[in-house]
Parts: C-alpha cells; sequence; structure tokens
C-alpha cells in the first residue's frame, strides 16, 4: 500500500523591512531645542536655541506667557512666537552674565495641548562659536578659511496695513568667496529611472546659486505671505520682496544673507495696522 501525504504550504505575508513615516500635517506639538552656546568677548554668553514643529503644513502663533515662555528673566526674552513646520535650527539666542555658572535658561512651548521644554546650561561639550552658526553645524571650511561672511542692510520699513503689498529690499555686499558653483551639465542620455526623477523635479524652482537672500517670519499674529518664496538671488547689489499681512499687530521677520558658504542675519520689526475703511 502506498500512502500519499499530501502537504499544505502556506506563503507568509513578507513584512516591510522599514516602517514608513508617519506625516501629520497638523496637531501636533513644537519641541524647543538648545543648539549650544557661544562666548562673548565681555565674558557673557549666548544660549542660541532651535526648535521642531513637528507638523508638516501647519504653522503655530503661540504668543509669549504661559505657553511660550523663557525662564529665568521672562517669559518674553525675545524667542519666536511664530513656528513654522518641521525643524528651524538656530534661530533664537539670549545673553546671559558672566557669572551665570550652574544655572539653566529653561524654553518652555505649549502646543496642541503638548508641553515641550528645552534645558540651556554651559557645559564645556556644548560650546560653539559663531561661525557654526554662521554655517548651521557645518565645520568645513575651518575657522581659517579666507571667506568673510557678507554685509548686510535692510531699507527703512514704511508703514504696513492688512492687506497691503509692503516692498522690502535687502542691500548686500560680499567678497566674491566663495565663487558660485556652476551648474551641473545636462544629462544627453536617460534611463527611465532618470526620465521619472526629472519628471518629479519639474515642477520646482531651481535652486539660485551665488549671493542669496531669504525671508523668514519669527514673530507675530498670523502668518506673513512672502513672494518670491525660497531664496532670492542678490542682483546689483539688492533683493527684493513682498510681504503682505493678514492681521494688525507687530511681526518680525529674518533676513538672511548666504554666500554659499556663510551667512549673516538681521532682524526686522513691522508695526501692522488695520485696513483703512472708507467712508
Amino acid at each position: 500500500m502506498i500512502v500519499v501525504i499530501v502537504g499544505v504550504w502556506i506563503q507568509a505575508q513578507q513584512l516591510p523591512t522599514a516602517i514608513p513615516q508617519t506625516k501629520w500635517a497638523s496637531g501636533q506639538d513644537v519641541v524647543p531645542y538648545f543648539e549650544g552656546w557661544i562666548r562673548n568677548p565681555d565674558g557673557s554668553f549666548d544660549m542660541v536655541f532651535g526648535y521642531f514643529n513637528r507638523n508638516w503644513e501647519e504653522q503655530l502663533a503661540i504668543p509669549t506667557g504661559a505657553e511660550n515662555s523663557v525662564e529665568p528673566g521672562g517669559p518674553d526674552r525675545g524667542q519666536p512666537t511664530y513656528f513654522l513646520p518641521r525643524r528651524q535650527g538656530w534661530v533664537y539666542r539670549v545673553r546671559v552674565p558672566k557669572d551665570f555658572g550652574k544655572q539653566a535658561v529653561t524654553w518652555t512651548i505649549t502646543a496642541n495641548g503638548k508641553t515641550q521644554k528645552a534645558y540651556g546650561e554651559l557645559l564645556p561639550v556644548q560650546e560653539i562659536t559663531e561661525r557654526i552658526v554662521m554655517t548651521r553645524g557645518n565645520l568645513n571650511p575651518g575657522e581659517g578659511d579666507p571667506n568673510k561672511p557678507p554685509s548686510l542692510t535692510i531699507a527703512t520699513v514704511a508703514s504696513a496695513s492688512v492687506g497691503e503689498p509692503l516692498k522690502l529690499t535687502a542691500s548686500v555686499a560680499d567678497d566674491g568667496l566663495p565663487k558660485p558653483r556652476e551648474a551641473a551639465p545636462r544629462r544627453t542620455t536617460a534611463t527611465d529611472a532618470t526620465r521619472i526623477q526629472a519628471q518629479t523635479n519639474s515642477n520646482a524652482a531651481p535652486r539660485p546659486r551665488g549671493l542669496t537672500v531669504s525671508w523668514m517670519q519669527i514673530r507675530g499674529p498670523a502668518q506673513v505671505n512672502v513672494g518670491p518664496a525660497g531664496s532670492t538671488p542678490v542682483t546689483d547689489g539688492k533683493a527684493s520682496i513682498t510681504a503682505r499681512f493678514q492681521q494688525p499687530g507687530t511681526y518680525v521677520l529674518r533676513v538672511t544673507a548666504n554666500d554659499g558658504a556663510l551667512s549673516t542675519k538681521t532682524d526686522v520689526t513691522i508695526t501692522v495696522t488695520a485696513a483703512s475703511s472708507t467712508p
């Protein structure tokens, strides 16, 4: 007698090797970050902070107070009150005296019902330099590099009204270093994969090369609409944008001039009044 055993083979579902990142458009918290501290010539110290808005789209206005405070000496010590999506580094600094010792600067942010804190202390391992801030943490080239950061001035800001366009102009000068990168040569042949990638990137504006200026909102009760968006190339020593404000109040915009390696920043404070009503 021949016995035939019939086996049943069950194919297990293959598990993914990586879990895709969950992207939340809104509803998430904001995490303050301590980037490090800078030693000043007069013996005082600058505590440098950034933040991480976990949302991919939601921009949050959090005025100073119980939900946005810096201590000691707060709650308002000039910290951001408007938070753009994702990681924004090296955006805020607070000065402490030379006898600050083992105290800590604490930045507390409550967003969408969750509270996060960052603690700034004068730990030796967290000492940084101005050049590290200028390069956003890039250590190459080093301190001996001959390149100097660009100089930056902003034209006097006229009064602004809700809904009315406001032209803002930055004047920039630089030593010409580093030389602007040359554009990558266009491919003469392409595989299917590179054609797909080219189509994917075709709607993105090309990144300017050389000396550029960018604008970032630091404070304000509502979003500032800035155009053109992104980095603006400097032409004949100037770069201009148009800003529109949705609500009255006091706004602070951070202006950054970048030569491709080093950057210079300055803040512009703009008081916006309600739109005048026509009788």
